[in-house]
Formats: C-alpha cells, structure tokens, sequence
C-alpha cells in the first residue's frame, strides 16, 4: 500500500516538475519579418492623405460650433473659444433662409424614389442584358454605355424647354425622373457585370423545376445581389442628395428648394456668417453618412464584383 502510495506520489511530483518546465520555455514567438520599406512608405503616405482631407472638415466642424465673430479670421484661432449650438438652431429652424429642416425633407421626397426607382428598373434591364441572347443586345449595351459620356450640361437646356412645356418646373416628379435617367446607364452596366459573375447552374436547377424567368429572378438571381444593390443604393442617394445643378435649374419655388440650394443661401449678401455655412454643411451630411454606415458592411464587397467580370 506504501509503495502504491508513494509511486503515485513520484507521478505528480514528475507531472508538476514537467508542468514548471513546459512553463519556463514558453516564448511568445514575434514575426521575424520586418516591414518592407515601400509597406511603411505607402502607409505614411496615406495617412498623409487622409490628414490632409480631414483638415478642412476639423475646420467646419470648429466653426460650426464658435459664433462668426471668433471665426471671422481663421478658424485655427482658438482664443476665445466659446462653444455654441445656436448656429444649428438658427439653421435648423430657418433664421435667416428656408428653414433646413424643409429643404432636407424636400430633399428626401426627391432622393428616396430617385434612388430605388432607377434601381429596379436597371436590375430588370441588367439581368436581361446578362442572361438572354439578342442580335441587337450588344448594340443596344453599347449604346447605354456611351449615354455615360453625356455632360449634364450639354442637355440641361432642350431639358429645361420640355420640362417648361410639359409643366414640369418646380415639379419634384420631373426631378425624380431626371436623376433616374441619368442613373440608368451606369447602374444597368453594373448589375450586368454583377450578373454575368453569378453561376448560371442555379438558375439552370430552378428552371428545370418550372420557375418562370421572373421567379428566378426574384427568388433566386436577387438575394444573391444584395451587396451590389446596397453598393448602388448608397451610390445613388449620395449623387441625388448633393446634386446642385438639376435642382436649381427645374425648382425655382423658394418654398420647394432642396438642401444643396439652401446651403449657399446661408451665407447672406451683405452680412456674411460662415459659421451657419459650416452648421448647414454639417447637419445636410449627417443623412447620407448614416446611409453610407448602415450599408458599408456590402460596399466594398458589391464595388468590387461589378467591376471584375466586363
């Protein structure tokens, strides 16, 4: 029994011994490899970037935040510094101008159809581009993509004379329609190249089991193209939401302006106010930056499968 005893006890005083030597040669291991020099050189160089455009955004947000009068020479000048909110309130509540909080819900009757109509309509149109053969198609796809090159400028004016005859100034429906348009080509040439990546086999598999070309395309072909639709999605209402040019050439109403048309108007004539300016900026980005955080997670990943496959 003494000797069972005492073998067992030569057993654990072996297991702690090896346990404190297994303990004493542990090493955290750190990667050998140092960095290659253009690998630090590319990283300084874009944080160098992106300090550089942080800058004039730390200057609004100073300003928007200080009366003009601490502003008035520079913004870098922080003595006085006398934090304020009056500026968004003021802005907000249309001080001086159209208050911001209508122009940005014109904004947003204007850029939410804007947004999902040309969507749906450029998703129909792409998946038949990419799945159905025509003699015609790759003419008319060539066709859509050269609309690409057309300026906004070089039609505005017959744009300006149909809108006037068919009584669609100072109409957001016009508006709507325009910036769907416009969006057409570019979106129909990016959910092309996103369909034509998706493996045909199922949509081969459903169709053998008696889904229609629509079903497949709601059931089957759509939810996997929910990260190039988000991608667009996010795309299209930034362009619509900061678009300036189409909206004051057809909304001339005071009363029916957009947020782009008030932000300049917030500087005044002969009293100048910088400092509305930048709280006007600040509270008309906060929208589509949401939209872009809501959506980033399939940003990135829908940019880069619509643009690999031509």
């Amino acid at each position: 029994m003494k000797a069972a005893i005492s073998s067992l006890l030569e057993q654990a005083k072996k297991r702690v011994f090896d346990f404190f030597n297994k303990i004493k040669s542990f090493r955290i291991k750190l990667p050998s490899k140092k960095p290659k020099l253009s690998t630090v050189i590319v990283h300084l160089v874009a944080w160098l970037i992106a300090l550089i455009w942080l800058i004039p955004f730390l200057g609004v947000a100073i300003a928007s935040v200080r009366p003009f009068s601490e502003v008035q020479f520079g913004w870098w000048n922080i003595h006085p510094f006398t934090l304020t909110f009056k500026n968004f309130v003021d802005t907000w509540t249309g001080a001086t101008t159209l208050p911001l909080s209508r122009a940005m819900l014109n904004s947003l009757i204007v850029t939410i159809p804007a947004t999902f109509i040309p969507i749906s309509i450029s998703a129909l149109a792409a998946y038949s581009f990419a799945r159905f053969r025509s003699r015609t198609k790759d003419t008319l796809f060539l066709f859509l993509v050269l609309l690409q090159t057309i300026p906004q400028q070089m039609v505005i004016v017959p744009i300006f004379v149909l809108f006037r005859n068919l009584n669609l100034l100072n109409n957001y429906i016009g508006l709507i329609l325009l910036h769907s348009a416009f969006a057409l080509p570019w979106q129909i040439l990016f959910l092309r190249n996103f369909f034509s990546a998706l493996p045909i086999e199922i949509e081969e598999a459903a169709l053998v089991d008696g889904a229609s070309h629509f079903k497949i395309f709601w059931r089957v072909v759509l939810p996997l193209t929910l990260p190039a639709l988000a991608s667009l999605i996010s795309l299209q209402f930034v362009f619509v939401w900061n678009d300036f040019f189409f909206a004051l050439v057809t909304i001339l109403n005071p009363t029916a302006k957009l947020a782009p048309q008030i932000i300049p108007l917030l500087i005044g004539r002969l009293n100048l106010n910088y400092s509305l300016l930048a709280a006007g900026s600040i509270l008309v980005m906060i929208i589509p930056v949401a939209i872009y955080v809501a959506l980033q997670r399939y940003y990135v990943r829908g940019l880069t499968a619509g643009a690999v496959k031509g």
